[in-house]
């Protein structure tokens, strides 16, 4: 309803943060440029046809590429040396773009002598409880969370779960960690959206979309609650700390 308000307006370019708000403004044009950021995989949600040649209305900054999901597990190792298991915590329903993390961070899990398990959540607390709690009883496991506005939603729930059962766990954004999460490897989505004020800015000049390439994130960060690490009896190697851009003591 939102989106064909706005497209009803006829605004010269519009402006889209995250897959859903762009698949809805999609469905009402093919007309009006649309810049988006946040988005997880633009040519599998059918928003482009390529990353170097989008070649519709459409085109923007990726949230992540999908090989982060080494990174990720990668930290997960280095807070916790006997991790041996890491469940990948999505639902699939709000994030459909799922495959896309799991195929990455199976590949990837090996070389670090961790095995990668796919935990599909549905979006009520209960099922997220119990999920969870079931995943919890074989020990040397972590938790790693790609972006899903379900996670988001139940963040408390699933931060308290990771305490609750001593799980180390690696967020996609920094507010997880606020919220007291134990670290994130995140993009600096103030940058992603001052890149896309500049396509913004290219479009209003004449530039079309199909000709600006669809551009990846550059600039990441990294931030650790050094109070959870101690909750959870881990100590975060001096290296991490290091490249960490934030410690939340």
């Amino acid at each position: 309803m939102f989106a064909k308000e706005l497209v009803e307006l006829r605004p010269d370019v519009i402006l889209s943060n995250a897959s859903p708000a762009t698949a809805a403004l999609q469905r009402e044009t093919n007309v009006i440029p649309i810049v988006f950021t946040g988005v997880a995989d633009p040519i599998g949600s059918g928003f482009v046809a390529g990353l170097a040649r989008p070649g519709g209305n459409i085109t923007g900054f990726m949230l992540f590429e999908s090989s982060i999901t080494g990174k990720w597990l990668a930290m997960l190792k280095e807070v916790a040396p006997d991790l041996a298991r890491a469940a990948l915590v999505i639902n699939p329903k709000s994030a459909p773009y799922y495959q896309i993390y799991l195929r990455a961070a199976q590949a990837a899990a090996p070389s670090l002598g961790i095995e990668v398990i796919f935990v599909p959540l549905d979006n009520t607390a209960l099922e997220i409880e119990r999920t969870i709690e079931m995943f919890a009883q074989t020990p040397n496991g972590g938790l790693l969370l790609p972006p899903d506005s379900s996670t988001i939603v139940h963040r408390d729930l699933i931060i308290a779960l990771a305490a609750r059962h001593r799980l180390p766990a690696v967020y996609s954004d920094r507010f997880f960690v606020t919220a007291g999460g134990l670290m994130c490897y995140s993009t600096d989505r103030a940058d992603q959206f001052g890149m896309a004020a500049s396509y913004v800015d290219r479009i209003l000049r004449g530039a079309k979309p199909a000709d600006l390439p669809v551009q990846a994130p550059t600039k990441y960060q990294t931030v650790i609650n050094m109070k959870t690490a101690r909750t959870l009896g881990l100590t975060v190697p001096p290296g991490l700390l290091v490249a960490a851009d934030e410690v939340i003591e």
